[in-house]
């Protein structure tokens, strides 16, 4: 497997690009998310990376972030999403915006990015809602308005106690997060809970 590339762009055409990495030009699809934050062609950069392997091709993807990566990894297990869909889904929407539809169940939005039928919006919300924090570490927190460290760690903590994902975010919402540690924040959470 295939985890980064460092060396220097060598050639960008949306959505395909070229790392140029000791002599060795590595053809890579990115979504458009990765394509903003690209460097100009000739300049270094590092892009993580994610090798498939089929009967007729080895296709190499580049992403800018590992929660692009992650959130594409994930939505390649879902049945009838393939690559060239997830990474129209990623070039589409951040993944910000991608974690905010699916908590609200917004297919509406979903629907909007091209390739997205209904029925597809509607299977990726049922199919994410539920691993979506393992989809995306260290994101699906970030709409909790606790600490980001100590929120975040909160946040995994209850989701390990086998709490679901919006519902340890409810209860993090309700615990006054100020000057609290990690541990701090489960035990208000949990006290929460016991009424």
């Amino acid at each position: 497997m295939i985890g980064f590339l460092r060396g220097k762009l060598a050639a960008k055409h949306p959505p395909q690009l070229v790392v140029d990495v000791h002599g060795v030009g590595y053809e890579l699809e990115a979504p458009m998310s990765t394509f903003y934050e690209l460097p100009r062609v000739g300049e270094e950069l590092t892009l993580l990376t994610h090798l498939v392997v089929r009967e007729d091709a080895q296709m190499l993807y580049g992403f800018a972030s590992e929660p692009e990566r992650q959130l594409f990894r994930h939505l390649l297990r879902i049945s009838g999403i393939g690559a060239k869909m997830a990474l129209g889904l990623l070039s589409g929407i951040s993944v910000d915006g991608f974690i905010a539809c699916v908590r609200a169940e917004d297919s509406a939005t979903l629907v909007r990015v091209p390739g997205i039928g209904k029925k597809t919006a509607e299977r990726l919300i049922m199919e994410m809602r539920d691993r979506l924090d393992a989809a995306v570490p260290g994101q699906a927190g970030a709409m909790m308005p606790a600490a980001e460290g100590a929120g975040n760690e909160a946040f995994g903590a209850l989701v390990a106690l086998g709490y679901r994902p919006a519902e340890a975010t409810r209860m993090l919402k309700a615990v006054d997060t100020e000057g609290l540690d990690t541990e701090d924040l489960i035990r208000q959470a949990l006290r929460g809970t016991v009424k």
